[in-house]
């Protein structure tokens, strides 16, 4: 079994080398490696090329980034896909982990594992991804951990890939694009990977936060034929709260 990891990666050399390591030092499975790098100024390509044949490279010029993972997929040859971003890493033996999950499960389904965030000064914070349901991404009480999840290629191909129009959630439209294929989330007890959190970043700056909303509501109207409601506004906070409290009582259990 063949795992493929894409990297996008624009100007963050300052992460990329941990990024490339945590995936190239993953032992006991077959990995192929695509990074990949729409014009970088900051020495990140030159760094990338002095991997050598290690790294399938793509250095194609993209409309952003869900269209880079889509050319990075393109080139893709594995069983099973994952992507992980140029200022996050892999935990060593993850990938090891990954083929054992899907060793023994049909390709009808995706997995996530468990992981970390970092802070600007290293201090990490664990994650608990949730059990994946059409139901709750639709109303935004899902906890989505994209570093840590992985799918079958024919599953990824069945869907339609990644939509490259997204400009802020396409993990998030893919993952429940698999749910409405029928395909079956799974929870992973095993630390995968972790996520840097700081305040350059996507997540930390929030700067696309309006945006990100507006492709969520994009997404709802898309799935069920209708904007969001009042309603459904209230649903989301009912499936939220309900979250925390079961988390709190296996907390105290």
């Amino acid at each position: 079994m063949k795992i493929s990891i894409v990297t996008i990666s624009f100007n963050q050399k300052k992460y990329l080398r941990e990024c490339i390591d945590s995936v190239l030092e993953q032992k006991e499975c077959e990995v192929e490696y695509i990074v990949v790098d729409p014009g970088s100024t900051d020495g990140s390509r030159e760094l990338i090329e002095s991997y050598g044949d290690r790294i399938v490279k793509v250095f194609d010029s993209d409309s952003g980034p869900a269209d880079g993972l889509h050319k990075g997929f393109s080139h893709a040859t594995g069983d099973i896909y994952g992507f992980i971003n140029s200022d996050d890493y892999y935990l060593p033996n993850a990938l090891s982990k990954v083929k054992e999950f899907f060793d023994c499960r049909n390709t009808n389904c995706f997995m996530t594992g468990q992981g970390y965030s970092e802070d600007a000064f290293g201090i990490r914070t664990p994650i608990a991804p949730s059990v994946l349901s059409a139901r709750e991404m639709l109303h935004r009480s899902a906890i989505v951990f994209q570093q840590s999840t992985f799918f079958p290629a024919s599953l990824y191909e069945k869907v339609g890939g990644i939509n490259t129009l997204n400009r802020t959630c396409w993990d998030y439209e893919l993952f429940l694009n698999f749910l409405q294929h029928g395909s079956e989330h799974f929870i992973d007890k095993n630390e995968l990977a972790v996520f840097r959190l700081y305040a350059d970043s996507i997540s930390g700056s929030g700067r696309l936060k309006k945006r990100y909303f507006q492709e969520l509501d994009e997404i709802f109207l898309g799935a069920l034929g209708r904007k969001r409601s009042y309603f459904d506004k209230i649903l989301t906070i009912y499936l939220r709260t309900k979250r925390q409290i079961l988390k709190r009582f296996i907390q105290v259990s």
